[in-house]
């Protein structure tokens, strides 16, 4: 890679170049990650201690953490330092990264939705479809066809050759603001970009589509009125969470790309890098009654250990 290009750092554009804003937009991004990793590790920490709460919402937790460390830390020291350079082989990284966590993501997030589905429409089909190996198998699928998904267009993107310019308009390294820096035919490699976006993006929010469809026709049998209302209340939550997280997806990789909707694409990123993976665990667990069970558990087992302690050196 280092062979073919003759730019060895780009230039985060970032939000643009206004010096009074930097500390304001520092300290909310930062009140975003502190909150985002508290209350991702959180969740994780619950699922490794009880074994009863859902495999899938570790798993998601987990992929927000990781998803949101690779972009969030280094737009923080941008905003810190004004430092805005990042390698080459750095910034290749970065968007592999992203891309695979993002795809990964998408199709966990379809697995989820199935699996609500059965568990409210297949009640006692649930067992069956969903045991421990299932749902073992869907999420390692998640994983890994997130992580091939994304290793073809970070190949082709580390073989175009950078020979002029080197800023990106973008508060991270994206696969179309790095290509247009490219004095390379980027053509193939944007539209495998898109294929692959596409692919990773649209079937996965069909099938969450659908699967809600059916959830929400069977919420409608529900005789009980507050019954009814409790669970749409939590489906319109998750319904809206996806649709934002998809929804922005698709509007950036997959509709036509020009320069007048930059802008528009950078303020849609915010949308699936940032704000997302920041109500996702008060969205599917922290709203979730046996995550509440768990985390009272584990409260009154920290209030006890305290207590123990307690008398144990007033006894000594």
């Amino acid at each position: 890679m280092g062979n073919q290009t003759a730019i060895t750092e780009f230039i985060l554009l970032g939000f643009g170049d206004l010096p009074e804003l930097q500390p304001l937009l520092f300290l909310l991004f930062l009140v975003i990650y502190v909150l985002t990793i508290a209350g991702n590790i959180l969740i994780v920490v619950l699922v490794v201690a009880d074994q009863h709460l859902h495999f899938f919402l570790g798993n998601l937790s987990c992929l927000e953490t990781c998803y949101t460390s690779n972009i969030l830390p280094r737009m923080l020291a941008t905003f810190l330092t004004g430092d805005r350079t990042i390698s080459f082989n750095g910034c290749l990284t970065q968007y592999y990264f992203f891309g695979c966590l993002a795809a990964a993501e998408c199709y966990l997030l379809a697995a989820m939705s199935y699996d609500r589905y059965l568990a409210i429409c297949k009640p006692l089909h649930y067992a069956v479809f969903m045991n421990g190996r299932s749902c073992l198998q869907l999420a390692t699928v998640s994983w890994v066809s997130g992580f091939l998904a994304n290793t073809t267009s970070t190949f082709f993107i580390s073989n175009l050759i950078f020979c002029d310019h080197n800023v990106i308009d973008h508060f991270f390294c994206d696969s179309f603001p790095m290509m247009k820096l490219s004095c390379s035919d980027t053509h193939l490699t944007g539209l495998l970009t898109s294929i692959v976006a596409c692919l990773c993006s649209l079937p996965p929010f069909l099938l969450t589509m659908t699967s809600y469809i059916y959830i929400i026709t069977s919420i409608l049998r529900i005789p009980s009125a507050t019954g009814r209302q409790k669970a749409f209340s939590t489906c319109s939550s998750h319904l809206i969470v996806v649709t934002v997280f998809y929804g922005s997806i698709l509007i950036v990789y997959v509709l036509p790309h020009s320069n007048r909707l930059k802008d528009f694409n950078k303020f849609f990123s915010v949308f699936y890098t940032v704000l997302t993976p920041m109500v996702n665990p008060l969205i599917y667990s922290l709203r979730n009654k046996e995550v509440k069970e768990a985390l009272r558990k584990a409260f009154n087992k920290c209030k006890d250990f305290k207590t123990l302690q307690k008398i144990q050196i007033a006894s000594s």
